[in-house]
């Protein structure tokens, strides 16, 4: 028997339209409502039977749900809350899958003029470089590790219903405040994409740019693979959460100078001493990683 009568995802791409595909295969849902700006993904949803229906208008998305979920890029996060205001059930969830936390539950105060109870940010650690619902699977989120990051405000049924949502997925659920979630993010995922789309950017720029990607091998299409990721979404995410970027980004660049520093004095010990460490911290760590 369901769990809940009717989920509704607005942004039916890669991670909106993978968890619906997993809480039908687990019939956690009776019905999944689409929301979207493109008609054409929302028709190419329903022929994919990731979707029952959509709409395209948010106020009717939003009005039946026991569960409503934010899956659109973080700059438009406060223009989709203000138009669900007024419009939902006072016992619908509502979460998100966005990848700076402190955004969304501003955008969500700005919005609503204070966090609802019923809202719980969430973020699932899980993607790939494709993007658009075609790119959507239901495994997804098998073995990968969610993040919530419920207030002090948000009602702990709320959470309790959003955490059993996700450990439908197979995904495992963890819990942190907004700040550790967006200080953690920026180290282990913004800063590698930045680092991604920066490298590709700066070899474009180079002379022989074209002959440099010709000959690129394995380990250059395996550091890039991310810079494949959507543009909007990851200037959204690292407008959204600038600050604990910034701070990563400083300390990359001042290992970075150590790292440019031992090489140009031709010191060979300090590199493989850094390199020892790093190998043996990321084989450690590398079940977690996978």
């Amino acid at each position: 028997m369901p769990v809940i009568q009717q989920l509704t995802v607005i942004g039916v791409g890669l991670i909106g339209g993978s968890l619906a595909r997993a809480l039908r295969r687990a019939n956690f849902c009776q019905r999944v409502v689409g929301c979207g700006r493109s008609e054409s993904e929302l028709n190419k949803a329903v022929a994919l039977d990731v979707i029952d229906h959509y709409e395209l208008d948010i106020a009717n998305a939003v009005t039946n749900a026991d569960i409503v979920v934010l899956a659109v890029p973080l700059g438009a996060m406060e223009n989709v809350l203000r138009n669900m205001v007024g419009h939902l059930k006072p016992s619908a969830v509502v979460t998100d899958v966005g990848s700076a936390k402190e955004s969304v539950v501003l955008a969500a105060r700005r919005a609503f003029g204070a966090v609802p109870n019923q809202f719980v940010p969430g973020h699932p650690i899980a993607g790939t470089e494709n993007s658009g619902v075609e790119a959507s699977f239901a495994e997804l989120f098998q073995q990968r590790r969610v993040i919530l990051t419920p207030l002090p405000e948000t009602n702990a049924d709320a959470t309790a219903l959003v955490r059993k949502m996700w450990l439908a997925t197979g995904a495992t659920v963890d819990e942190m405040s907004v700040a550790q979630h967006d200080a953690m993010l920026a180290a282990t995922s913004h800063l590698p994409h930045l680092l991604a789309y920066t490298l590709v950017d700066t070899l474009l720029q180079a002379d022989s740019s074209e002959q440099i990607f010709r000959f690129a091998a394995g380990g250059f299409r395996d550091f890039t693979r991310i810079a494949s990721s959507d543009p909007v979404m990851w200037r959204d995410i690292c407008l959204a959460n600038r600050e604990a970027i910034v701070a990563m980004l400083e300390r990359f660049r001042q290992q970075l100078d150590v790292v440019q520093n031992a090489i140009e004095q031709g010191d060979g010990f300090s590199l493989k001493e850094m390199f020892v460490r790093a190998k043996s911290a990321r084989d450690r760590n590398l079940r977690t990683l996978q």
